[in-house]
């Protein structure tokens, strides 16, 4: 009897887990079922082509993306209404966000696409689409005028003993990191301005082009600009290219752009029109032969 009870123990115990796993497979055929019943059946980019519209995450950073008198606009802006006009898509809205928020809150689906020139590093990439390289940028250091302390780079702060500031997710505090340097972490590149200005830091690390930018717009006579460096990342120099970022699954939207984009980096006039007024040089225009997955996997 003990025998057969353990028998039928067990038999029934495998039944109540075959009604489990066939419940949750219903469950996960109706769950599909019902975002396509959702959708319509239609890709991303056929759903932004219907809406007319696209929303993207900006970090807020001059000229890259950011809003000016309550208009969304910077070089990587200008990038994407060209693709997306082209694309049949004729509004870009945008959605202020933390730059260490952008990937999550892309993945949590708030908004379609990150227009931020983010670098394409091996563990976004893990993380997030991202597409061809859009600009290739520089470092340069924001100090107090005179730079006092000859700061030329991310190793002379840590050889100077020196402070330094990067915002928080920003490849920035990665070279400071991989340099052995604790840097005080910032949420917005104006924050890295006023660590300076104040005197709570000796240095802001940031790319070339903004601060640039942010120091002569308007003209702030309490900071100055070093000359652009390539830093080093993992023992070597690391020139890196900033790209938009999809979700992993929106391949459909993904190629689309790439195809634009593509174009515009080959045109060495159209690129310069569309960048130019933010400051962009003929310097920030990625190798061609520069890929997204020799970034992916390099990480430069």
């Amino acid at each position: 009897m003990r025998s057969n009870k353990n028998s039928w123990s067990k038999n029934g115990f495998r039944r109540g887990v075959a009604a489990v796993a066939a419940g949750a497979l219903a469950a996960t055929v109706l769950a599909g079922c019902t975002k396509t019943d959702q959708d319509g059946g239609k890709s991303t980019l056929e759903r932004l082509r219907e809406a007319g519209s696209i929303t993207v995450a900006f970090a807020g950073e001059a000229p890259y993306s950011f809003e000016k008198d309550g208009e969304l606009t910077g070089g990587t802006i200008a990038i994407d209404r060209e693709i997306f006009k082209n694309l049949g898509i004729n509004e870009v809205k945008g959605v202020k966000t933390d730059w260490a928020g952008l990937i999550p809150g892309l993945n949590a689906k708030r908004y379609d696409m990150v227009s931020a020139g983010m670098s394409i590093l091996p563990d976004r990439c893990a993380q997030a689409a991202f597409s061809t390289p859009l600009i290739n940028y520089t470092t340069a250091l924001m100090v107090k005028p005179g730079n006092p302390k000859s700061l030329t780079s991310i190793e002379s702060i840590r050889e100077s003993g020196a402070t330094m500031a990067a915002v928080t997710g920003a490849i920035e505090a990665d070279y400071a990191k991989n340099a052995g340097i604790e840097a005080t972490l910032v949420g917005a590149q104006q924050d890295g301005l006023d660590a300076v200005a104040s005197g709570r830091v000796d240095a802001f690390a940031y790319t070339a082009v903004s601060q640039n930018y942010l120091k002569n717009n308007p003209p702030n006579p309490n900071v100055e600009v070093t000359k652009p460096f390539i830093a080093n990342l993992n023992g070597k120099p690391y020139n890196p290219a900033g790209a938009a970022v999809f979700r992993s699954d929106d391949t459909d939207l993904l190629d689309a752009y790439n195809a634009e984009a593509q174009k515009i980096v080959r045109d060495k006039a159209k690129y310069m029109e569309l960048l130019g007024p933010f400051g962009f040089t003929e310097e920030n225009i990625p190798d061609p032969a520069l890929t997204t997955e020799q970034l992916c996997t390099t990480g430069g």
